[in-house]
C-alpha cells in the first residue's frame, strides 16, 4: 500500500459531541484529537457506542460538535454557517453509505452524475472516465439500479462519490449489505481509488477484514480514540478489538452508554 508524507485532509481538536443535558446527557465524544492524513485510507473502529459513526459524523459536518474544532483542510467547520456548510460537503466531501441511495428510475450513469447535475456543474468527462474504468462500470452505465446486483450498485455509489473528486470520501459502513464476495470487491475498488487516483478514504466498519483493507485503523472506546494499528492485516485488527470488548477491566470497558 502506497505510503503518502501529505498535510491532514481533516482534524479534529478537543471534539466533544454530548446528547441531551443534565444528569441523562450522553457523552459521545469525548475530547477527540485526531489527523487524517491526506492519500491514504483510515479505518475507525470500536464496540458499539464507542462513538465511531459520531465522529464520522462530526467530521464530515453531518452533525455539529458541543464543543472543539473540526477542520476540512484549512476550513473550520465549527465556524460555517448552514448554507456554507451545505457547500462544503457538496463541493469537498464525497458520502457511501451502507444503504446504497440510488434512484430507481435513473441509469448508473444518471446516478453517478447526479449531485454535479443538481449544483448545475459539468463532470469532468476524462476524470469521470477514469473512475469508471478503475470501478468496472463501463458495460453498466446504462442499467438501472433493479438491473445490477447489490456490488454493482454499491460500485455505482462509489463512483458517485468520487465523480465530483472530493476532498475526503467518507463511507458508513459500506459492505453491510453485502453478501463477502460483493464486499471485499467494493474494498478493493476504495482501495484502488486512494493508490490510483489519489483519493483520501475515511471508513467506519466492525469488520476486521475490511479494516485491513486501509492504511491505519484508528480504535474508539467510551468516545476516545483508545489506539491505532498501521498497515494492519484481519487478525492484528481483531487482537486489538479483543481488547475493548467490554469485558469487566478492559480498557474499553463502557462505564456509560454512548451513541456509536
Amino acid at each position: 500500500m502506497a505510503q503518502r508524507e501529505l498535510g491532514p485532509a481533516a482534524r479534529a481538536v478537543g471534539l466533544s459531541k454530548a446528547y441531551g443535558s443534565g444528569d441523562t446527557a450522553v457523552l459521545a465524544l469525548d475530547r477527540v484529537d485526531v489527523e487524517i492524513d491526506s492519500g491514504r485510507f483510515t479505518a475507525i473502529m470500536g464496540p458499539s457506542g464507542s462513538g465511531k459513526s459520531t465522529l464520522m459524523h462530526c467530521l464530515a459536518g453531518l452533525d455539529q460538535a458541543t464543543s472543539g474544532e473540526v477542520w476540512i483542510g484549512d476550513t473550520e467547520l465549527t465556524r460555517l454557517g448552514d448554507k456554507q456548510l451545505t457547500r462544503l460537503r457538496r463541493d469537498r466531501i464525497g458520502f457511501v453509505f451502507q444503504a446504497f441511495n440510488l434512484l430507481p428510475t435513473l441509469t448508473a450513469e444518471e446516478n453517478i452524475t447526479l449531485p454535479g447535475d443538481i449544483a448545475g456543474r459539468r463532470a469532468d468527462e476524462a476524470w469521470l472516465q477514469q473512475v469508471v474504468k478503475t470501478l468496472g462500470l463501463g458495460d453498466r452505465l446504462g442499467h438501472r439500479p433493479a438491473q445490477l446486483s447489490g456490488g454493482q450498485q454499491q460500485r455505482v455509489a462509489v463512483a458517485r462519490a468520487l465523480a465530483a473528486r472530493p476532498q475526503l470520501i467518507f463511507a458508513d459502513e459500506p459492505t453491510g449489505n453485502l453478501d463477502s464476495r460483493s464486499g471485499a470487491e467494493v474494498l478493493g475498488f476504495l482501495r484502488r481509488s486512494v493508490d490510483e487516483l489519489g483519493q483520501t478514504v475515511v471508513m467506519v466498519t466492525h469488520d476486521p477484514n475490511a479494516a485491513s483493507f486501509a492504511d491505519l485503523v484508528l480504535f474508539l472506546a467510551d468516545g476516545r480514540i483508545v489506539d491505532r494499528l498501521a498497515s494492519p492485516t484481519a487478525d492484528a485488527v481483531l487482537e486489538r478489538m479483543r481488547r475493548f470488548d467490554g469485558r469487566p477491566g478492559s480498557p474499553g470497558s463502557p462505564s456509560a452508554p454512548v451513541a456509536d
